[in-house]
C-alpha cells in the first residue's frame, strides 16, 4: 500500500533528480523554417534571451544579454532544436533550456520551451509565466506577418 503522505508531498513540476521543470508549447500557423528564422532574428532573440548582439548559434557559444540572462549553447540543430544552459543574473546555478520545433504539417509548427534544473517551485512558476508570455508575443508577431 502506498504511503498517502508521500504522495501528497509531491509538488507539481518537481523531479526526483533535477529539481523543478516546466514545459510550455504553442502551435503556430507557420513552417519550421519561418519559426526558426523568427527565433534566430534579433526580434526573436530579444524575446527568449534578451538583448544580445552578434550571436552565431553555434554549439559552445556563450552569451550574456543586457538584461543579465547568460548561458551557453550545447546543441544547435537548425530548424529543430536548441539546448542550452540558461540563467538569470541572480540565480545560483544555470538551468537547462530546450526549444524544439515540432511539425507534422507543412504550415503548422509547435514551438516548445522546456526548462529543467530549476531551484524552486516559485522559480518554476515564474518561468512558466515567462515562457507563456514569450509564446504569446511570438504568436502576435506571427499573426502580423501573416497579414502582411
Amino acid at each position: 500500500m502506498k504511503d498517502q503522505n508521500t504522495e501528497s508531498r509531491k509538488i507539481v513540476g518537481q523531479t526526483a533528480s533535477t529539481g523543478f521543470q516546466v514545459g510550455v508549447r504553442r502551435t503556430m500557423p507557420i513552417t519550421p523554417e519561418q519559426a526558426w528564422a523568427f527565433l534566430t532574428s534579433s526580434e526573436g532573440v530579444r524575446l527568449w534571451l534578451g538583448q544580445v548582439s552578434n550571436l552565431t548559434f553555434r554549439e559552445g557559444e556563450t552569451f550574456i544579454s543586457s538584461e543579465g540572462i547568460s548561458g551557453q549553447f550545447r546543441v544547435v540543430k537548425p530548424l529543430r532544436q536548441f539546448r542550452l544552459k540558461w540563467s538569470m543574473k541572480d540565480w545560483e546555478k544555470p538551468s537547462t533550456l530546450q526549444i524544439r520545433l515540432l511539425s507534422d504539417k507543412a504550415d503548422r509548427t509547435t514551438i516548445s520551451f522546456h526548462q529543467e534544473n530549476l531551484d524552486h517551485e516559485n522559480t518554476r512558476e515564474q518561468m512558466k509565466l515567462h515562457w507563456e508570455e514569450v509564446l504569446n508575443e511570438i504568436r502576435q508577431k506571427v499573426s502580423i506577418l501573416e497579414r502582411e
